[in-house]
């Protein structure tokens, strides 16, 4: 077994967990304080719906994290340059998952959460660009935590490619 290939190994084993993360970061952002109540009022932030960390960080990690750890592991393979070119190909579906995962959650940070203030739902928070927050949320959707979790994580896969 060549060294590269030992690498690729560990490389899938380290994007399988971080890959899961995402999907879990985005689970909780549709069921935001575990109540269902907020999707069937159609109360969630529109970034949401584009399933950044379901989607990009998590489906789409999962393409290189399964070939990475299965890198030559069949006998079959009789072409190592085609076994080259499946790993390099799973690699640019990574990275491109991942930087949808990034975008998306960026745009979210930037357009803030959904919340009840006194003017009824809206963005209060959207288009500041860093000023004070005029508007207190007496109901928040989902907390920037989980959002910001999702952007660390997308930039750790991204660089794990």
């Amino acid at each position: 077994m060549c060294c590269s290939v030992g690498f690729a190994r560990s490389l899938g084993l380290a994007l399988l967990p971080l890959s899961l993360c995402c999907i879990l970061a985005n689970l909780l952002l549709l069921f935001p304080m575990g109540e269902i109540t907020y999707i069937q009022q159609d109360r969630l932030a529109s970034f949401i719906w584009y399933f950044g960390g379901l989607g990009g960080g998590g489906l789409l990690m999962l393409i290189p994290a399964v070939v990475f750890i299965t890198l030559g592991k069949c006998n079959c393979c009789w072409n190592e340059s085609l076994m080259m070119c499946g790993s390099v190909l799973a690699a640019v579906v990574g990275l491109v998952g991942s930087g949808y995962c990034f975008v998306i959650s960026g745009f979210a940070l930037v357009q803030g959460p959904q919340c009840f203030t006194s003017l009824g739902w809206s963005y209060p928070f959207a288009d500041q660009r860093g000023s004070i927050k005029t508007q207190k949320c007496a109901q928040p959707v989902f907390r920037n935590g989980d959002v910001k979790r999702s952007v660390r994580t997308s930039v750790r896969l991204g660089h794990l490619k």
